[in-house]
């Protein structure tokens, strides 16, 4: 019985990698596809920001899908497996902190696992803004561009040329052989992301010593890094809300890797999503809370020395006069 593809999807916090999911999920290919998202925090939230599609999605949080939940991952893809002939394919979504190694690690050495599915790229998303720091700073970001066959450069409208030559320079030094794409939003073709047949276990074992360890390969996310993760069951005043996130990140923002959040707001059955790198800022209005649907909202905060007082305090004053709408 042929293998089932494995597309795995990963970059540092904040580069686009929900993004390209959805990019992948939303185009007229024809395929269907199992969803498997790892979130480093206790509260799950990838998986709502992912459109609405016919797609099976497995949330696998409250760790790293390369070190502590790393047997959950085998499970879900056994599952899997026996299900053949219901899905095309496997796209799995890291969280931001992954190791690729081991995760490669994984589909190379257990032999279940090996037997059923057979990873078709390992695709690194660059968030080309914040790149030459994250490099410099968390060994994750840097090894997240090693491993890839196919490398994107996201945010490509936000830099300037000579900036983004000398990224596409430095991501050249970090690995020779992998294809290189400029995008903003992610914007590539789906056509480019899914049959590429391009990764090359042999090429990796050879060239990467430390992959063909034994499997308990030590891997320890940099000292200082947390996730801090909150919900508040009170209705939000929008206005409060949007003043206490824009105060954060400006005074903080340099520690902050990612923060992402979908709140319950007063005045309106609509979820309100936020998500940010370091000091940018996106908003929007999502869905409405469904009738009878806890209405409650929910954060994430990654990043540096990061205080759960100040971000707990913060949300709290919040808290708007006065009910659900």
């Amino acid at each position: 019985m042929p293998s089932i593809p494995v597309t795995v999807l990963t970059g540092f916090l904040g580069a686009g990698k929900t993004t390209l999911l959805n990019r992948v999920l939303s185009e007229d290919h024809g395929r269907k596809f199992a969803v498997i998202v790892n979130e480093f925090g206790e509260i799950g939230i990838d998986n709502e920001l992912i459109v609405s599609s016919d797609e099976e999605i497995y949330l696998m949080n409250n760790g790293c899908i390369c070190c502590s939940v790393r047997g959950d991952l085998i499970r879900v893809l056994g599952g899997l497996a026996r299900r053949r002939g219901a899905f095309d394919g496997v796209l799995l979504e890291t969280t931001g902190l992954a190791d690729p190694a081991s995760i490669i690690q994984t589909f190379a050495m257990d032999e279940d696992t090996r037997d059923a599915f057979a990873l078709d790229s390992v695709t690194t998303v660059v968030d080309a803004v914040h790149f030459p720091r994250h490099v410099a700073e968390n060994r994750q970001a840097l090894e997240q561009a090693v491993y890839a066959d196919l490398v994107i450069l996201n945010k490509a409208d936000l830099v300037d040329a000579p900036a983004m030559a000398a990224i596409e320079a430095t991501v050249r030094r970090l690995n020779d052989t992998a294809e290189i794409v400029r995008a903003t939003r992610c914007d590539v073709p789906v056509g480019k992301l899914l049959d590429r047949k391009a990764f090359d276990i042999g090429q990796l074992l050879f060239g990467n010593p430390a992959l063909a360890g034994a499997p308990g390969h030590a891997h320890e996310h940099d000292h200082g890094i947390a996730s801090i993760s909150l919900t508040v069951d009170a209705p939000l005043d929008p206005e409060e809300l949007g003043d206490f996130l824009a105060t954060l990140l400006r005074e903080h923002g340099q520690d902050i890797y990612r923060c992402k959040g979908i709140m319950a707001v007063a005045g309106t059955a609509q979820r309100f999503i936020f998500q940010g790198v370091h000091m940018y800022l996106e908003t929007a209005w999502g869905a409405p809370f469904k009738d009878g649907e806890a209405r409650e909202s929910r954060a994430v905060f990654i990043g540096r020395g990061l205080d759960r007082n100040i971000l707990e305090k913060g949300l709290a004053a919040c808290t708007a006069k006065g009910g659900h709408p």
